[in-house]
């Protein structure tokens, strides 16, 4: 079982970064463009996709997510498992006292 997190920047964040984006738009079409030519078109573009990102951010609810993130909660398990399986091989080689192991058990078991 997986969950997801979407990421969103705030809407304060998002209006000053359209700001900043008109700025470089305009940068854009009145220097890098006649200078560089394709690569002023292509600098203006990644602008202009840059600042309608942020305008839907900062002024609309249909807000774009900035990244997701995954948590795989079978992941957890697994790693709960070794986790014990190592606590136990440490148990068994007597590196640990039975005082600890269950302790550290307890511990682990603690976490889910």
């Amino acid at each position: 079982m997986s969950k997801k997190i979407h990421v969103r920047p705030g809407k304060g964040q998002s209006k000053v970064g359209f700001v900043v984006g008109i700025i470089f738009c305009l940068i854009g079409l009145f220097m890098v463009v006649p200078i560089f030519g394709p690569f002023g078109i292509l600098w203006t573009a990644v602008a202009a996709y840059i600042t309608f990102v942020h305008y839907r951010n900062g002024f609309t609810d249909k807000q774009i997510d900035s990244h997701v993130i995954e948590i795989d909660e079978s992941g957890e398990n697994v790693n709960v498992e070794e986790r014990l399986r190592k606590l136990q091989s440490l148990y068994d080689q007597a590196l640990i006292t039975r005082e600890e192991y269950e302790q550290k058990k307890k511990d682990i078991l603690e976490e889910l």
